[in-house]
């Protein structure tokens, strides 16, 4: 690790408060493992969860809980999963994607490139994404618990803390 990456990540907040949004039709807060596994990985490393909720997969649902959760102080960074895909259902990825003010292209293309390694070439169906909204980290990734748990396991979790000081700085 480069000694920039290093400084930056020492001077990167402890805690980050998180908001989880699950995507889904069909998932109530008892059958959402994927919103659990988000929600157990943040704070297992030490993140807080600030708001937690499932919306049905439609543009209004998601505009207003994005709208909800942006102006919560609290809330530095907002993890949806579910909606990613390419089915005329899947529309989180176009709502989220018109709205981001500065896009991180590598976070989709790194996820996809591990996914592949995974699931073959069926990982180029997922739309995940992320980038900064109104000086808010957002993060979306397909539903699958077995994706969530790549992109917590390998992505997110890692540098979390270190792309809240990069938006803040």
């Amino acid at each position: 690790m480069s000694q920039s990456v290093a400084e930056h990540r020492e001077r990167a907040p402890e805690r980050v408060g998180c908001a989880v949004v699950t995507v889904s039709d069909t998932r109530t807060a008892e059958t959402d493992r994927s919103g659990a596994i988000m929600r157990e990985r943040l704070s297992a490393a030490g993140h807080s969860i600030v708001a937690y909720r499932i919306v049905k997969d439609e543009p209004e649902q998601i505009n207003a809980v994005l709208d909800e959760l942006l102006a919560m102080d609290e809330c530095q960074a907002i993890l949806f999963n579910g909606g990613t895909g390419i089915a005329r259902r899947d529309t989180t990825f176009d709502v989220i994607s018109r709205r981001l003010e500065k896009t991180l292209d590598g976070f989709g293309e790194l996820f996809r490139m591990l996914s592949f390694e995974e699931i073959g070439p069926a990982a180029m169906l997922s739309r995940a994404t992320a980038g900064v909204m109104n000086g808010r980290l957002v993060i979306s990734t397909p539903g699958s618990s077995n994706a969530v748990t790549l992109a917590m396991e390998r992505l997110v979790v890692p540098e979390l803390a270190h792309l809240v000081y990069e938006i803040t700085k």
